[in-house]
């Protein structure tokens, strides 16, 4: 599967894991850990972005909790019609791209946010855009959170392998640890969740 074919995908997915699903299930533990790690490391006041917020149960938590510059990227455009039905709030507080990562990470300053975070989203990121992850570095200037399945075993030597979600969307297993440090990133946290690795960078000093 292409690039594109995987964007595609994404943007038009229904049913199972699109926007209605995740605001149905609403804000979780991850969403809490995600709360819990911003709050240690850089407070409430800052701007934090989500890659990939769906219909943003996550960011709804935070703003729910005093945060309020707030950014989204999302590339399915009926995740902001499910947000405004279930979070009304947020849409109305929050800055969101509706496009892919891709298109839209390079417009970013360095340093354009004090924090980032992504669940389940980079291990969709096709081999061929691996660039994003570079620029995410760039822009983060405080806090970088990944929440994502690493595979454990299924990884090749090199630290990645591919699965597929219903035999329909690829998941790239990769270690966020040696992506993130091998761009300068320093691993403050780590943590094993039922199926994804909740891990937190810093930028060096």
């Amino acid at each position: 599967m292409d690039p594109d074919d995987v964007l595609e995908d994404w943007a038009e997915r229904s049913g199972e894991y699109s926007p209605e699903y995740y605001a149905y299930y609403g804000p979780d533990e991850t969403s809490e850990l995600i709360r819990e790690r911003l709050d240690s490391v850089v407070g409430s006041d800052a701007t934090v972005l989500e890659l990939g917020c769906s219909s943003g149960r996550h960011l709804a938590h935070l703003h729910e909790h005093g945060y309020e510059d707030l950014h989204g990227i999302e590339i399915n455009d009926e995740a902001f019609d499910v947000m405004t039905e279930n979070y009304p709030d947020l849409a109305a507080a929050g800055t969101f791209h509706v496009d892919a990562i891709e298109n839209v990470v390079r417009e970013f300053d360095d340093d354009r946010f004090d924090a980032v975070f992504s669940v389940e989203t980079l291990q969709h990121l096709h081999p061929d855009n691996e660039w994003v992850f570079a620029e995410l570095a760039r822009i983060t200037s405080g806090l970088l959170v990944t929440v994502e399945n690493e595979g454990g075993d299924d990884r090749s030597e090199d630290g990645t392998a591919v699965n597929y979600v219903n035999e329909e969307f690829p998941l790239y297993y990769r270690n966020w640890n040696r992506v993130f440090t091998g761009l300068g990133l320093i691993e403050i946290d780590a943590v094993s969740l039922d199926r994804d690795t909740f891990r937190a960078f810093r930028p060096e000093d």
